[in-house]
Order: structure tokens, then sequence, then C-alpha cells
């Protein structure tokens, strides 16, 4: 035990728990071990059944390739938009190097962020479009960490800057693809993809976050206490944070895929006016 710990020291040491919300023994000690094996049942069993009965109703449709008009240009702004998440995204990585916290690149917007890597630079595919319209669900935790910021534990210089940038460019850059007409969201009125991509967001969180959070006693995305602006703070903070999330992910999800629609009928509107102008000449 003490070999294995020894040896993943380096991702986890930096970890200072005199702050609030980090973690350590108080930490991981207010919500009872009963307690914590009743809640995770009761949503792995739900999330499975939700992906059971959902799974045969998930369609992709018809994807929208790019134009060959747009091919050069959309090329180069996935390019641009890839080198300036890459860079973004190893100076934060270079962050949690240095202060030996490497633990926190398991919180969601981290693996948002390597999810939008791989859509930039991977080719369009039926997975990458699974992919992205499972992840468009995903996105509110960027606009809560926009919203409400978390800085206090970011001491070294230019550390609250790419905090910011990463979080804008996670909502800046699904919208860029839509546009671009190289993915395509759901309907609205289409709930199979919204409730997959809840359950495999409730999943993540109380499978491997809690458990290797409670190995490291680490506070991995609030698993093991709430953070202390949590207005439900308390042993029961995780059932109330069940239903407030599941509205969340639902409502913030379906703005974005509206958004992401109007996007998309702009980019529509502007190729049919760019291809009236060229048969008039």
């Amino acid at each position: 035990m003490q070999n294995w710990e020894e040896l993943l020291s380096w991702t986890y040491s930096g970890v200072n728990f005199s702050l609030a919300g980090n973690g350590g023994p108080e930490c991981v000690a207010l919500v009872p071990g009963v307690q914590k094996i009743v809640e995770t049942v009761f949503v792995v069993v739900l999330n499975s059944l939700q992906l059971w009965m959902v799974f045969p109703k998930l369609r992709l449709g018809k994807q929208l390739p790019m134009t060959t008009e747009e091919e050069s240009g959309g090329e180069v702004g996935r390019r641009m938009f890839l080198l300036v998440m890459c860079l973004t995204f190893g100076v934060e990585l270079g962050f949690k190097f240095a202060s030996r916290q490497m633990i926190w690149v398991l919180n969601p917007c981290h693996i948002v962020t390597m999810i939008q890597i791989f859509l930039l630079a991977a080719p369009p595919s039926l997975f990458a479009a699974a992919l992205f319209r499972l992840h468009v669900y995903w996105l509110g935790g960027a606009t809560i960490a926009l919203v409400f910021p978390v800085l206090n534990t970011r001491m070294l210089p230019f550390e609250v800057h790419i905090y910011f940038l990463q979080h804008i460019l996670m909502l800046v850059i699904p919208l860029y693809l839509t546009r671009l007409g190289v993915y395509a969201v759901e309907p609205l009125w289409d709930f199979s993809w919204s409730t997959a991509a809840s359950a495999i967001y409730f999943a993540y969180h109380f499978v491997p976050l809690q458990l290797i959070g409670v190995l490291l006693q680490v506070n991995l995305n609030s698993m093991l206490c709430p953070a202390i602006s949590d207005p439900f703070y308390g042993r029961w903070y995780r059932v109330y944070a069940i239903i407030h999330q599941s509205l969340f992910v639902l409502l913030h999800g379906k703005l974005y895929t509206y958004l992401a629609h109007s996007v998309a009928r702009q980019n529509t509107q502007d190729v049919v006016t760019t291809n009236g102008f060229s048969k008039n000449e």
C-alpha cells in the first residue's frame, strides 16, 4: 500500500487539504460510508436503465458535410482553434505538474477539453459525431466555472487567465464546429441524447471520481463533500445534487442545442446567399 501511494504521490501530494472543499479526512467522513454505497447503487442502477432504454433510440441522422467553398477556410479555423486549445490546456497541465496536483485533470471540464481537442484533430466520423452530441450536455460545468469561478487555489502567475481562457474556448468551439457544418446537434424535441449524456455524466461522478477521491482523500468535483458555497451543505447534499444537476444538465444542454441550431441556420443562409451571388456573376 505504501509503495502504491509513493508511486502516485506526484499526482496529489500538492493538494492543500487545509483549504475547505479540497478534501482530507473530515471531507471524506462527511457522508457516511453506508450512505455513499446506497447512493452509488441507486445512481448506477438508474443510469444503467436509462442507457438500456435510450441506446436503441440514438440516431445521428444526416450529418452536414463541409462544402468545397468552406473546406480551406474551415480547415484553417479548425487548426487555429486546435492550436490555441492545445497551448491553453498544455499550460494548464504544466501548472498541475508544477504544483503536484495532476489529480484535478480528472475533473469533467478537463475531460471535456480533451474531447474537444480530439474533435478538432480527428476527421469526422460516426464515433466523433456521437461524442460531439453527448459532450454538448457536459458543457454546463464551463458555464458554472465562468459564472461562479473558484480561484482561491490558483496561486501561480497567469493561472487565473488560463482558467478563464480554457472555459471560454470550451463554449465557443462546439458552436464553431456546428457553424462549419462538421457536426450537427439533434432536434430539440429529441431527448435520447440528453438522457444518455446525463446517465454517463452521473456514472462518471459516482464510480471513478468517487472511488479515486475516497482512496486519495481528494474531493474531485465535490464528490466527497460539498463546496463551501453549496446551499445544500450537509450529508444529503449529493441527493439534492442529483436532482438539481439532472435539471441543469438538461436545460443547459437544450439551450446550447437551440443556440447551435441558430448558428447552423445562419451558416446555411450565408452559403445560400454566397451561391446566389456566384450565380448572378
